[in-house]
């Protein structure tokens, strides 16, 4: 299946053709550095990190642009709040940001430009929009005149007249339209963060950021915009405008926009609620902390089991639910491992199907399933990147895998042949979640499972020392009553292993 993407711009899927393939170009805007990262600040990273390692896979070379905002009224006003500069602020920030980002397996972004070195590229950018007459002056500012672009509220789907400024306290008096927007706002003080420009001492707009960096480093026209839905507008509608008003060509041909996070928790009446989040709500929790609380891995594939569209649902419950079924996946993984010797994830698995060596129906019935769930995890990322339907099919597969391994009791008997099967499906599995960053390498226990090893183990050597004392009521005993709580004991003969029965 080819790979078709929703495009905002035209609210349809559409086919995905680049513009110079096999070379695509990306651009996702990144954060304002004035507080902490939280968990929607990971949230359009992942995404389009998986996006782009898909991409890789698929065979194209992707160039993926995120900019650093360091610049911004909001950065000010916590600054001196704080009583430190502007700028060490920003650093701070940022620096904590690059911290999580590369903890979450965020590696495949190219360039991270900062608004404060590309002020002169911006100043240049909006001298070009008021000599072509889409940006006028007025006291210090500049403004963006959208009579003057056709297709203003294109993106956003609204009308000229529905729109306002959206210039985050940078709109002030001498407008000729409500909706015009500042590409530059004059600014008096002297001891305000500020740089000299043809209209006078000030500091860039917010938007006009955006359209300089992804036309430096992709060009005026790109393959790929991204960021979170709620950025349609004001923010990229006037970056769209003002690209083209300069350029006269087609900005981004696919605009990508990822749901907001909201925040899910209990009511005092024991009922559920989902909010948006939001610092003056008290419920926005730190990245950093989040990072201590849970593998990386977990967040990220927490961050991937929901389709990139829809709103995610943040909650300490959703977490550890999908923690659950991830470790359902680790666990047959480290199960084949175990019963092959050999590693599952480092195999340069070329995804390419199980071998064909099938002994009996069910072998047959094995090798069918197995590759038909391969084809339908690369047609549900194929069909708009949907990673919730992919994961779900990964879910599927490895119950197939233990199925399977059940069946043909490999682990008391030792199948060669079978077990080569288990270990490409598994291999398959590995190499199937590395295609969207997941499944890289064998996951660190959380201390509670390191527990549970630890009493297993206890009970292990309970039970055999039961059996070699022949009181083998008490030996059946603990066997029935773990296999009461879905725990089997399989007894080889390098000894006895358990396993959570799925």
């Amino acid at each position: 299946m080819t790979l078709r993407l929703y495009n905002t711009l035209t609210n349809q899927k559409e086919l995905f053709e680049p513009l110079a393939p096999p070379r695509v170009g990306m651009y996702v805007c990144g954060p304002t550095v004035y507080r902490e990262s939280h968990i929607g600040h990971a949230v359009g990273p992942v995404i389009f990190d998986a996006f782009k390692k898909y991409l890789t896979y698929k065979g194209y070379q992707v160039t993926w642009v995120v900019n650093i905002t360091d610049v911004d009224d909001k950065i000010l006003n916590e600054a001196k709040a704080l009583g430190i500069e502007p700028g060490e602020l920003a650093k701070e920030v940022a620096a904590g940001y690059f911290e999580a980002m590369e903890r979450l397996g965020v590696t495949g972004v190219d360039h991270y430009p900062l608004a404060t070195e590309h002020i002169e590229d911006m100043i240049e950018l909006i001298a070009q929009l008021e000599a072509k007459g889409a940006a006028y002056a007025v006291e210090g500012d500049v403004y963006f005149d959208v009579a003057k672009y056709a297709d203003y509220g294109q993106l956003s789907n609204r009308r000229v007249e529905e729109q306002q400024g959206g210039t985050r306290s940078l709109s002030g008096g001498g407008k000729r339209h409500p909706a015009d927007f500042a590409l530059w706002k004059g600014v008096e003080d002297r001891a305000s963060l500020a740089w000299e420009s043809p209209w006078g001492r000030g500091r860039p707009g917010w938007h006009i950021e955006c359209s300089v960096m992804s036309i430096k480093y992709l060009g005026e026209t790109f393959d790929i915009h991204g960021g979170g839905g709620d950025l349609v507008f004001p923010h990229h509608e006037n970056e769209r405008a003002q690209a083209e008003a300069v350029t006269g060509k087609t900005f981004a041909r696919y605009w990508l926009h990822n749901g907001l996070t909201r925040v899910r928790t209990k009511t005092s009446g024991g009922d559920w609620k989902i909010e948006k989040m939001s610092k003056s709500l008290g419920n926005v929790k730190p990245l950093a902390e989040l990072l201590e609380e849970y593998d990386p891995a977990v967040i990220r594939f927490f961050l991937l089991s929901t389709h990139y569209r829809r709103p995610l649902d943040f909650s300490t419950e959703a977490i550890e639910a999908v923690q659950k079924g991830m470790m359902n996946i680790y666990r047959l993984l480290e199960r084949v491992s175990r019963l092959t010797g050999e590693d599952v994830y480092h195999t340069g698995c070329s995804l390419g199907g199980l071998s064909k060596g099938a002994q009996d129906e069910a072998d047959h019935t094995f090798i069918a399933t197995v590759t038909g769930a391969q084809l339908r995890y690369l047609e549900a990322l194929d069909d708009d990147f949907n990673t919730a339907a992919a994961l779900a099919v990964l879910q599927e597969l490895c119950t197939t895998i233990n199925r399977y391994v059940d069946q043909k009791r490999l682990e008391s008997q030792g199948h060669q042949e079978c077990q080569r099967l288990v270990l490409e499906g598994s291999r398959l599995v590995a190499g199937l979640g590395q295609i969207i960053g997941l499944l890289e390498k064998p996951l660190a226990e959380p201390e509670t499972n390191k527990l549970a090893d630890q009493l297993m183990a206890l009970l292990i050597e309970l039970r055999q020392q039961a059996r070699k004392d022949k009181n083998f009521g008490l030996s059946d005993t603990i066997r029935d009553r773990l296999k009461e709580l879905n725990v089997v004991l399989e007894d080889q003969a390098q000894g006895t292993i358990w396993r959570i029965d799925q």
